[in-house]
């Protein structure tokens, strides 16, 4: 679509339609001081071979500009990203459509949602998906609020301490307000006892909400907790990395009731931390509690294959107090972006880069150890992992990496006092052997050798 200015006599058009003789007396409110006009110092103007030339010698000095190499992680990851992706999402009908939530949405937009749930159905093992949420830790809370009412009891949630503290920080802003009691499960180092978990388990205990691989990247025992919460008829609501599912069982094939997950690693950038992509599954006996929408598949006039808005929450038509969500819009473009992404990569593509995250992880996690620092335990691990500062200060290592052009991984003191010498260091398939040796020569104990 072409962008137009306002001819003189538009703008003359506006304001006598207002009442305003010059656009100066819009902004009379402002005082005159702050509204003097300076001179702009700006140097003589450049031909286009000048600017450009220009513009890179300045991209150049800036060593944080596209060159600086990330292992951070704890629920956004630095992850390829194909061309294709951007080249199909960025079609103008996708990406400046308004947001698709109303009833009368597209059938391009709704035949997206409909692949894109058919794929994370796929991924997950479980019998439907809805067209996306806000993010990780809204698809969590969401996953939990089905289970209270699912299991009329909504007194009491049992999250474990390994659960991403962001998203257990969330439950607690949703579910203490509802008084409905948020009980964490102590960590064991790395994971969480499953007998420690089972005797938090009670008659007024509606869910237990787990993450495998969780917050420090380790494996949990998914099946065992399952198990005992059948026996109890209570339900599991699993937080889950989409990359680990190219290597690990199925949430859905574990048994649990709910699957959430963020979906950024799944072909979108990681955007200085948002927007992102919620993903939630379920197995069918949840469909009609799930919030935001679902769309569906049918046959239209002329028996030609068409889509429709299957279910969407009701919170548009009802009070809000009775409504089954109070989330009534979804992330269209990055869900699509997800459905791209999966569809180019396949089972097979998706099990490559999950292996390439594991053993790239694990020779960091090797070299790191002969760099001076320790794990703080020995659990199997992803793509992710805990390791301790042997100098105490994981901060001035932070700063030092910064430096060098290196993020070398998320403090976890300010959520564990207990771990305020670790870092958590994520190592994707786009790290190099030459970038975990940089990161390694970086994190070096004084006196250690690398």
């Amino acid at each position: 679509m072409g962008y137009f200015f306002n001819t003189p006599d538009d703008i003359a058009d506006m304001l006598a339609a207002i009442g305003v003789g010059a656009i100066d007396e819009l902004f009379e409110t402002i005082p005159a001081e702050l509204r003097m006009r300076r001179p702009l110092d700006l140097p003589p103007a450049l031909t286009e071979i000048e600017l450009t030339a220009r513009m890179q010698e300045l991209a150049a000095a800036d060593r944080h500009a596209g060159n600086t190499v990330c292992f951070l992680g704890g629920g956004a990851y630095d992850h390829f990203i194909p061309a294709v992706v951007d080249q199909l999402a960025s079609r103008g009908e996708f990406y400046t459509s308004y947001t698709p939530y109303q009833p009368e949405v597209s059938q391009g937009n709704l035949q997206a949602m409909f692949e894109y749930q058919s794929l994370i159905c796929q991924l997950t093992g479980m019998d439907v998906s809805n067209a996306s949420l806000y993010d990780g830790a809204t698809a969590t809370i969401e996953g939990v609020l089905m289970c209270r009412v699912a299991a009329k009891r909504e007194g009491r949630v049992v999250v474990a301490g390994t659960v991403n503290p962001q998203y257990r920080r969330v439950l607690s802003t949703y579910l203490e307000p509802l008084g409905c009691e948020v009980a964490v499960v102590p960590r064991s180092g790395e994971t969480i006892d499953v007998a420690n978990a089972v005797s938090m388990l009670d008659e007024r205990t509606a869910c237990l909400v787990i993450q495998h691989p969780n917050f420090f990247g380790c494996l949990e025992e998914v099946r065992a907790l399952v198990a005992a919460c059948r026996e109890r008829g209570i339900f599991v609501v699993q937080v889950f990395d989409p990359i680990s599912l190219g290597l690990l069982s199925r949430p859905g094939d574990l048994g649990v009731d709910i699957a959430v997950a963020e979906g950024q690693a799944l072909g979108n950038p990681l955007l200085f931390g948002g927007p992102y992509l919620g993903i939630l599954a379920c197995r069918e006996a949840f469909m009609r509690r799930m919030p935001g929408r679902i769309a569906g598949q049918t046959i239209g006039e002329g028996d030609k294959r068409c889509w429709v808005l299957t279910l969407q929450t009701r919170e548009q038509h009802i009070r809000r107090d009775k409504a089954t969500s109070n989330v009534c819009t979804n992330q269209g473009l990055f869900a699509l972006r997800a459905a791209i992404y999966l569809s180019l990569l396949g089972p097979q593509g998706l099990r490559e880069v999950a292996e390439n995250c594991t053993r790239k992880a694990h020779y960091a996690a090797e070299r790191l150890v002969e760099a001076g620092w320790k794990r703080l335990g020995n659990a199997p691990f992803f793509k992710e992992f805990v390791v301790r500062d042997p100098d105490g200060d994981p901060d001035e290592r932070i700063r030092e990496g910064l430096e060098r052009g290196l993020l070398v991984g998320v403090p976890l003191g300010s959520d564990d006092p207990d771990l305020a010498d670790a870092l958590l260091v994520a190592v994707t398939e786009k790290r190099t052997r030459q970038e975990i040796d940089r990161l390694a020569e970086v994190l070096a104990a004084h006196g250690v050798g690398v």
